[in-house]
């Protein structure tokens, strides 16, 4: 059964009703229980009959206990031929649940095999009663009149056509590949300059962004083209009050356009014409409690429900969106190649043929010599970056004598140095080692296998007597930095921005990246390297980026500034191995027996045969556990797109049955998560 058939989506132009004709309310309680993901019957009172309508907030008796829940609909005749309890209370007679954002919670409840009352507590933010004083519903003004300003988009093979559709008040559909992270060409000038279009056209805009940072460089964008008033902020960081009077201005129309973080992707915008991910590979688009949905995804089932034009914008491009452009459902805006090499810096890998030959230990050095003299160049005109892969000073640690990685001898946990000086210690747990002793070879010395941002900096400071160093990293991430020479020592995802660009970059660690154990440790790194080496100059202006990674395709993909190649040969790999996304993944995770148990109430063998099923796998033993019975087992389940529909309905059955029969050992479930394999 889906959860469109569970859910009914109330009707949000029908008249208010009364209950002498509808006097029953069909309720959606607050709760995680699978079982309970559905309508509940209740009788409206007399008193409660004008404020009891669709949409609102109401408390209602359920098991003994009083329950927050939201009314779904009004009918005539109850469910059951039981005696129905009575409404409590309706806590707010607003309708904060559209029925554009039910429906979208039933579909992506759906797609990720949850609960729609999990999906809601993301959408619909906790109610503030002082934010909602003085709430009224806003009359449509006359949209603003705004000129194309196809500057912004010159060289882009299909932008000017997406701009006129969307100008027109259609609902075109594409992948953008942007170039530059500063200055006016940058990503989020050429998202506002969208947004600007849609607005002009009469109709609302969403767009979603990783994180604080990129949402105010976007925030900046939009206020410099329609002002500080045309928009509202949707982030958890703002607090609770200031996020729920956003969400109420929204929801009275007051205003259009909506910037936020994940959560944002279910904004209330009315007439809503354009929606906008950047950076969707960025794990931060993932929520992180149940059901774990990727923001992209729900743009993805908004955009086809409510007929709105959709842009997913990157400096590279993820395998998910390769998917989209290979099915033809999204069309690629990409740069022409002259445009590529007018506004992109120069890369030089240290490990090509040509570099070698004249540095032979180029690939081994952590800095080569050709790094070097960038970074040294570099510094005469302005700032220079140096990405490093891990934070703190030395993160991990190995023996001196077999090279093992040293570990902790009471949690496992890996051995490392916060500062310089600083005693050795677990890393998970603070316990200091101050006796080390291999567990392999009995060796009692350490030695450093990974030097970390603070470490960086210090051996950069060293190198480059006379310059500033500057290091975000950890809890001290920077926005920007001035446009003067100075070292910008930053882990990856904290690099700061310089408002004319940096003069070179250098790209280390690139092989601690590729070498994660993650099916995505190529892309992400390529992910990476293309969102750095976009922050600096371009090759006009003498902007070098300096890759120190071994060669492979994420890296010739990088010094040919090509994320589209990549992704279209990550993409054409993963589809002959059977791999996500050219499949739908499902990760059962629990004890082994529960595990065989729900696996085996699905019948996939006798209903599926498409569909492959790897495990149980061991994943975690924890160090208390006697029985192999007592640790986390892993089952993957790889199906396809064309059965994935019908077994993820069998998916929620089973968890709701067992649920209802209060199972003592629940399954976790996850879809198609990108830390799984």
């Amino acid at each position: 059964m889906t959860t469109e058939a569970l859910l009914p989506l109330p009707d949000s132009s029908e008249p208010e009703l009364s209950a002498g004709q509808l006097p029953i309310a069909r309720v959606l309680i607050e709760s995680s229980l699978p079982h309970l993901d559905r309508p509940f019957d209740y009788r409206v009172p007399p008193e409660l009959d004008h404020s009891a309508q669709p949409g609102v907030r109401v408390k209602v008796r359920f098991a003994g206990q009083e329950l927050n829940g939201f009314l779904l609909e009004r009918a005539a005749t109850a469910s059951t031929e039981r005696r129905l309890a009575p409404l409590s209370k309706v806590v707010s007679p607003l309708r904060v649940l559209t029925p554009e954002i039910l429906h979208l919670a039933n579909s992506v409840a759906a797609r990720y095999a949850g609960t729609v009352s999990d999906v809601l507590r993301v959408a619909v933010p906790p109610r503030m009663a002082k934010a909602e004083q003085g709430f009224v519903a806003v009359e449509d003004v006359a949209p603003p009149v705004f000129p194309l300003r196809p500057e912004l988009f010159r060289g882009y093979h299909l932008a000017q056509p997406f701009m006129e559709h969307l100008a027109a008040g259609g609902s075109p559909r594409a992948a953008l590949s942007a170039l530059k992270a500063y200055g006016e060409s940058s990503w989020h000038h050429q998202l506002a300059q969208l947004i600007a279009v849609c607005a002009g056209s009469g109709r609302g805009a969403i767009a979603v962004v990783p994180d604080q940072r990129d949402l105010d460089l976007l925030c900046a964008a939009v206020s410099e083209l329609l002002g500080e008033q045309s928009y509202v902020r949707l982030t958890a960081d703002d607090g609770p009050t200031p996020r729920y009077r956003s969400f109420l201005k929204l929801l009275s129309g007051e205003c259009k356009i909506a910037l936020g973080t994940r959560s944002a992707a279910f904004a209330p915008v009315k007439n809503l014409g354009l929606l906008c991910c950047w950076d969707d590979g960025d794990d931060l688009l993932i929520e992180r409690r149940a059901p774990y949905q990727h923001a992209r995804e729900v743009l993805l089932l908004r955009a086809e429900q409510q007929g709105a034009a959709l842009l997913l914008a990157a400096f590279s491009r993820s395998t998910e969106v390769e998917r989209l452009l290979k099915t033809g459902w999204i069309q690629s805006i990409t740069p022409q190649r002259s445009t590529t090499r007018k506004l992109a810096a120069r890369v030089v890998s240290t490990t090509d043929s040509f570099e070698t030959e004249r540095d032979p230990l180029a690939a081994l050095a952590r800095l080569p010599h050709r790094a070097w003299e960038i970074a040294q160049q570099g510094l005469l005109s302005g700032p220079v970056l140096v990405q490093v892969a891990r934070g703190g000073y030395l993160p991990a640690m190995a023996c001196e004598t077999c090279r093992q990685s040293a570990r902790c001898r009471h949690c496992a946990g890996p051995l490392g140095q916060n500062q310089a000086g600083a005693e050795v210690q677990c890393r998970w747990c603070g316990t200091p080692e101050n006796n080390f002793n291999c567990q392999h070879c009995g060796g009692q010395q350490l030695r450093r296998t990974v030097s970390g941002a603070g470490r960086t900096a210090e051996e950069l400071g060293r190198a480059f007597p006379q310059a500033q160093v500057i290091s975000s990293a950890g809890d001290h991430v920077k926005a920007a930095v001035p446009d003067k020479p100075a070292l910008v020592v930053a882990t990856v995802g904290a690099e700061p921005v310089a408002p004319q660009g940096y003069a070179a970059a250098l790209l280390l660690d690139g092989d601690t990246l590729m070498r994660r154990e993650n099916l995505r440790a190529a892309e992400e790194a390529a992910r990476r390297w293309f969102s750095a080496a976009a922050l600096v100059r371009s090759a006009e202006e003498g902007g070098t980026v300096v890759l120190t990674a071994s060669q492979s395709e994420a890296a010739a993909a990088m010094v040919r500034w090509d994320p589209a190649g990549f992704a279209e040969r990550e993409f054409a790999q993963r589809s002959e191995l059977g791999l996500p996304p050219a499949v739908r993944l499902v990760a059962v995770t629990g004890s082994v027996l529960a595990v065989k148990d729900f696996v085996a109430r699905l019948e996939i063998p006798q209903k599926h045969p498409a569909v492959r099923v790897v495990g149980p796998t061991l994943i975690a033993l924890p160090a208390a556990a006697s029985e192999p019975e007592d640790a986390e087992y892993r089952t993957l389940v790889f199906i396809p797109y064309a059965s994935a529909q019908s077994l993820l309905a069998e998916i929620r059955a089973v968890k709701a049955s067992l649920s209802a029969s209060r199972h003592p050992e629940p399954v976790q479930i996850r879809c198609d998560g990108v830390d799984v394999l």
